[in-house]
């Protein structure tokens, strides 16, 4: 072609004529036999031409109209002869007329798919498939009658069902899948909102007939069969938007709303469960409980009312309180108790955990003689309730103490009587194992730090250098001895406790008799900050001679290898050993007090004795020389000597005399201090009064760290972390914080802000 001219394809300058009345009537003709199951002779193909054609020749509109007047006039006589359907046979006609009815409405979509494009689209009108929706919607479903019968049918047949009969559950799924499909408004409105009124009716009064027939856990049982029956009614034949809230509805009227009202039922509720160890029950409360909102906190908050009262039953019980050991075991036995009921029923849940943890130091803390009461149960344990246990079983015994040590919030309480105690132990060598001592000493330093058991490991210390001290002593005496400086003598050992003035105390106790004029002595060297001897206890009583002459060795020995060094013997606290020949001739080795020893050995040169000649003799304070002659002459089994007149109390006009009558099956009798395992009211206000000033320099210094990190702070801000910092240790009130920030005030550590007098400044 050249480039002179182009050829041009013009259009037709007169467009085919359609007869657009002939032309529908065709498409009318076919539809109307579509609906009549006859379309099996038709030509889609010419039919899809027809269509195509009115649109392209602008008759869309004519098109789109002729099929909603089409369809709806059939839909009115659908309507008319579902309606006229009766009994069971209605749902499933209405289910054969939807069938056929969207295989109907797809065969005219695929005619009209052309109109579907190019004219309904542009012009923002229903599809064909979302027409038929809306038409059936609009003249069967929401014709007269039609809508409430297919809801009371197919609610009627639920109800049925959850009655226990047997229904067609293929057609109730085919029911709410057609009203699916007919949009989330129609099914929301026509079947689910119905649905779920029913359920909440029917549940609430299935749960009040279940409230009226059974026990707390029968309760729970139907209920959780319920549930599980409607989960899956719900599954098989509703929407799965229908599922969480059908449950939700169940869950509400069966568990949230009669919560308490179940699990409180007399006998059988959950504190009769939890009384009762119902693992297997309680596992249940758990799973059904866990699945409503609040529900888990409900039930823990009644674990926590239920073992609260038990504990504050049993901290508080008079009876409980007259042995501390039982008082210790009941404690564990609980926590043991439910501490596997909350991993075994509620799987180790956390805040069952917490709550359980919670209610336990509550409880605990009411009793104030909580800490006394442990620490002589480790004591008791340590003495002799361990012996011969396997390494395994003293571990699971310390460990169990550990637990109520933390429930403990003054633990600085249990420390000053574990010190004590621990003293006690060491001194008399009472112990049954230095290695469950020490590995109390290592899980109470895990849990509170070093500085909490510094003391008792200087005592451990004291005790092993003292054992290297006696093997240089004993050389020092048999180097004398070799050189002719010592007498060799037999007999009898004694022991008894010193302390030096420069902070060092001693206790008297092996192999040095024949140096010592018969006395065996063992002397143990204290630090004094670590043990716990009250100073103004620190002195001598009136020794025996030959007792003072060791001594008094002793102490020239120490003196002459520690310059500088001052010891006091304490007495109070030693022990000793004395034999003694009685009326059934056998010869005994009696284990008392230094106290003790002195009395006895009295008796060397008087046949019978005062108390006030006893006492001006020893020269024993008071209430330890009656608590003395208690234990040698009122204890039975143990009365060496005889009190005239025979009573428990001991008065100044009582007389003693040895009991030539005193027999027993063992060769070595141990006589110990008469005296309360636990403390006397004003023991306790004492040992209370040492604990405060014990405190107020943990208070000071906790502030002053406080204050020299953060420069300057609020009052309520040191209030807080001044709590926070020593609550491994103790729970400092708010007027001690308070009373201690005054005084650092007058110390100049700290100075109020002039402006803002809430405000602290530390001054370098």
């Amino acid at each position: 072609m050249s480039g002179k001219g182009k050829f041009r394809i013009e259009p037709f300058k007169h467009r085919v004529e359609l007869d657009a009345q002939k032309t529908w009537k065709v498409l009318k003709d076919a539809i109307h036999e579509i609906h009549h199951r006859n379309a099996s002779g038709l030509s889609f193909e010419e039919l899809y031409r027809n269509a195509y054609n009115m649109v392209l020749h602008r008759h869309g509109d004519a098109l789109y109209k002729g099929l909603v007047s089409l369809v709806t006039e059939h839909l009115k006589g659908v309507a008319s002869e579902v309606n006229a359907e009766r009994g069971e046979g209605f749902l499933g006609e209405l289910i054969k007329r939807w069938d056929h009815h969207t295989h109907s409405m797809q065969m005219v979509r695929d005619i009209l798919m052309y109109m579907d494009r190019i004219y309904v689209q542009p012009n923002g009108l229903k599809p064909v498939h979302d027409l038929g929706l809306q038409l059936w919607r609009d003249q069967v479903m929401r014709g007269p009658g039609i809508k409430s019968r297919v809801r009371d049918a197919v609610l009627g047949a639920i109800n049925r069902e959850r009655c226990g009969e047997k229904i067609d559950t293929h057609q109730l799924r085919a029911v709410t899948a057609m009203l699916m499909d007919l949009g989330v408004d129609c099914y929301a409105k026509d079947f689910e909102e119905p649905f779920l009124a029913a359920t909440t009716e029917f549940y609430r009064a299935e749960a009040q007939r279940f409230l009226a027939d059974s026990d707390c856990a029968q309760y729970l049982r139907k209920s959780e069969a319920r549930l599980a029956e409607e989960q899956a009614r719900v599954l098989e034949y509703m929407n799965p938007r229908t599922v969480k809230t059908a449950i939700a509805r169940c869950e509400e009227e069966l568990l949230t709303a009669p919560m308490r009202q179940t699990l409180s039922m007399p006998g059988s509720g959950l504190s009769a469960m939890l009384v009762r160890d119902g693992v297997d029950e309680l596992k249940l409360v758990y799973k059904l409980f866990r699945r409503v909102p609040n529900g888990l906190r409900s039930v823990k908050e009644m674990v926590f009312e239920h073992v609260s009262g038990e504990g504050k039953a049993l901290v508080t019980d008079p009876e409980k309180e007259k042995e501390p050991g039982e008082y210790v075991e009941g404690l564990l036995r609980m926590k043991d108790k439910y501490g596997g009921i909350v991993d075994a029923a509620f799987d180790g849940d956390r805040q069952f955990v917490n709550a359980l943890h919670l209610s336990f130091e509550n409880f605990v803390n009411l009793n104030n003689r909580s800490a006394e009461y442990l620490s002589l149960y480790v004591d008791d344990k340590l003495r002799r309730g361990l012996k011969g246990a396997e390494e395994e079983e003293v571990e699971a015994t310390l460990d169990r103490a550990i637990v109520l040590f933390r429930f403990l919030r003054e633990k600085d309480v249990f420390q000053k009587y574990y010190q004590e105690h621990l003293s006690k132990r060491l001194l008399g060598g009472r112990t049954t194992s230095d290695d469950a001592e020490r590995s109390l000493v290592v899980k109470l330093k895990t849990e509170c730090g070093y500085q909490f058991t510094t003391k008792f490991e200087g005592m451990f210390n004291d005790i092993r250098t003292s054992a290297d001290s006696m093997k240089a002593f004993r050389t020092h005496l048999e180097e004398r001895a070799a050189s002719g400086d010592l007498a060799m003598a037999a007999e009898p050992s004694s022991s008894g406790v010193t302390t030096d003035a420069d902070g060092i105390k001693v206790k008297t106790s092996g192999g040095v008799s024949s140096y010592l004029g018969g006395v065996d002595l063992s002397v143990q060297v204290l630090t004094t900050g670590s043990w716990p001897v009250k100073g103004q206890n620190v002195g001598m009583c009136t020794l025996p001679p030959d007792m003072q002459a060791a001594c008094d060795a002793y102490r020239d020995f120490y003196l002459g290898s520690h310059n500088g060094r001052r010891l006091a013997f304490l007495t109070q606290m030693g022990t000793a050993e004395v034999r003694y020949t009685f009326g059934d001739g056998v010869r005994r080795e009696l284990s008392v007090s230094t106290y003790m020893a002195c009395v006895l050995l009295l008796f060397n040169d008087a046949e019978s004795l005062s108390y006030r000649d006893i006492a001006a003799a020893t020269a024993i304070p008071g209430d330890d020389l009656r608590r003395s002659l208690q234990s040698l002459a009122c204890v039975r089994g143990k009365n060496v000597l005889r009190k005239e007149p025979m009573s428990k109390d001991v008065n100044d006009d009582d007389v003693f005399s040895v009991n030539d009558n005193f027999t027993s099956k063992m060769i070595k009798v141990k006589i110990s201090t008469v005296s309360a395992q636990r403390e006397t009211e004003p023991e306790k206000k004492e040992t209370r009064s040492r604990i405060e000033e014990d405190r107020k320099p943990q208070i000071e210094a906790a502030i002053v760290r406080i204050m020299k990190a953060r420069r300057q702070l609020d009052h309520n801000s040191v209030v807080q972390e001044v709590t926070k910092q020593l609550s491994s240790r103790f729970i400092p009130s708010p007027a001690d914080i308070k009373k201690h920030l005054e005084s650092l005030i007058e110390k100049e550590f700290i100075e109020r802000d002039r402006h803002d007098r809430k405000l602290y400044i530390y001054l370098a």
